[in-house]
């Protein structure tokens, strides 16, 4: 199980990027923009793919990054990198100094209007491996008793967790965690006149 009780410190990192950095680097990338913000992310994501009665896939990942958007007149600069570091979102402001100076107001930040609707827990780590492959293996023991004409039954399961950050020029900052569960199942049929 992984401990994901500071979530800001899987965005943030001494020597790497602190909240103040965030917010100068922001600053300096779009001094000259309308609107944009710096968006920062941390996903851990998980599948399994249960076929023809076994589990044929089984994946994790864990990736972070950013992006950097920039937005000036009718003109729009993105740049991203996925190493969440001062030097990389220096780099990709580089990008942003290309568009033309704004020339009209800047935009209001967004307002607080956030509710929490979901817990922070990760569904990762909600549910033992083998009780995942179980649950697969139910469901495909359920199509089958459900319709005795079903040839095949592939079922998945997909999973993530993920930590954002959103920071403006303005210093407005919108932090959410987000948990995501997605299953999924096929059936398939012989067609009618077909022998199995």
């Amino acid at each position: 199980m992984t401990d994901f009780s500071d979530t800001r410190s899987l965005l943030y990192r001494s020597g790497a990027l602190t909240p103040d950095d965030a917010l100068r680097l922001t600053r300096d990338a779009l001094a000259a923009c309308d609107d944009g913000e710096l968006y920062l992310q941390f996903i851990a994501s998980e599948s399994f793919g249960f076929d023809d009665g076994r589990l044929k896939t089984a994946d994790y990942s864990r990736d972070a990054g950013f992006g950097l958007r920039g937005v000036s007149g009718e003109m729009t600069g993105f740049a991203h990198a996925n190493e969440i570091s001062a030097a990389a979102i220096a780099r990709a402001g580089e990008t942003l100094k290309l568009l033309d100076p704004a020339k009209g107001s800047a935009a209001p930040p967004p307002r607080n209007s956030n509710r929490h609707l979901y817990t922070d827990a990760s569904p990762l780590d909600a549910v033992p491996f083998e009780a995942k492959v179980r649950l697969l293996e139910q469901i495909d023991a359920a199509a089958r008793a459900r319709d005795p004409r079903v040839a095949q039954v592939s079922a998945s399961l997909a999973g993530s967790w993920s930590v954002v950050e959103i920071v403006r020029a303005d210093g407005f900052v919108a932090h959410d965690v987000r948990p995501l569960v997605r299953p999924t199942t096929i059936c398939s049929r012989p067609r009618p006149g077909t022998v199995r």
